[in-house]
């Protein structure tokens, strides 16, 4: 484990470290605190700082750890040569290596969107090592599918898009990659303050060096991810520790039970709804702690 210089800015009181997971992929990650430890894994089209709050916060009694996911940040961003250099199974693996050479054969889990979908094939994987998990705003990936249909699937185009065959999509988004990334940072957050000018800058610069990984990992989703999952669904496994889902209020307008359909795969669930955008780690950082806090005494 060796020493990396990260990008600015950072998260305060943070040590940052460059730490080889495989072959050739090193992430990036931030660690701080002391004590039990929690690993937080950032959604798309962020990076690590995302939980510069929660994290900060939780770090008073726990040893937490904000790695750049495979593909993004400053970690490594490995070509996709097969379909599994970017499936979750593959960037699961990256966590629990990770976690292992911090000194930490279990860990508490916890994702948003990108993150969670890992953060999900990282506790059904290495049940053994995961001892809580909490997914932010996001549906297990054949859940996702599954809902996402007609006028109300709008809202997913991207995911459409970066399910097309490697060469159209990354072209298209790399010709305007700050527009693209940043529509999402827009149209996602209902407080604009949450994310302030130098961690919005933070947030397409990476994106738009990223842009193959960041294809690459949400085509996983409409492929190899989809594959995993149903081969789990219907041999029944399921996320056998406590886990918590927090979910944007969307109301009505939801369209589908998602509690319900998550209980199909978490038994033991709290599922929870927070009023704000999407970015709910920025938005309401003490609401996410909390549930975070909550979750970990269970």
């Amino acid at each position: 484990m060796h020493k990396n210089t990260a990008p600015t800015p950072r998260i305060d009181g943070f040590a940052y470290h460059r730490i080889d997971v495989a072959e050739g992929v090193a992430l990036n990650a931030a660690v701080g605190g002391t004590g039990t430890p929690v690993v937080l894994l950032h959604g798309f089209p962020q990076t690590h700082l995302m939980w510069r709050h929660v994290a900060a916060e939780l770090a008073l009694d726990h040893t937490v750890i904000c790695p750049d996911l495979r593909g993004y940040g400053a970690s490594d961003k490995p070509a996709a040569d097969t379909e599994a250099t970017y499936a979750k199974r593959t960037m699961a693996a990256d966590v629990v290596a990770l976690a292992r050479a911090l000194g930490h054969d279990r860990f508490a889990l916890a994702g948003h969107d990108r993150g969670a979908l890992v953060a999900i094939r990282a506790g059904l994987d290495h049940p053994d090592a995961v001892t809580h998990l909490a997914s932010m705003d996001v549906m297990p990936t054949p859940d996702m599918w599954e809902v996402m249909r007609g006028t109300t699937a709008a809202v997913g185009f991207h995911l459409y898009l970066m399910a097309q065959p490697p060469g159209l999509p990354e072209r298209m988004i790399e010709a305007s990659a700050d527009a693209f990334f940043g529509h999402f940072l827009d149209i996602w957050t209902r407080d604009p303050a949450a994310i302030p000018d130098d961690v919005r800058a933070a947030y397409l610069k990476a994106s738009r060096e990223a842009v193959p990984s960041i294809v690459a990992d949400c085509r996983a989703s409409a492929t190899i991810d989809l594959e995993h999952d149903t081969a789990d669904r219907l041999a029944g496994r399921t996320l056998g520790m406590p886990v918590t889902v927090l979910q944007q209020d969307w109301g009505a307008a939801l369209g589908f039970d998602a509690a319900a359909r998550w209980r199909t795969w978490a038994p033991r669930l709290e599922h929870l709804t927070v009023s704000c955008g999407h970015f709910m780690a920025e938005e309401a950082p003490a609401e996410t702690t909390k549930a975070l806090r909550d979750l970990l005494a269970r």
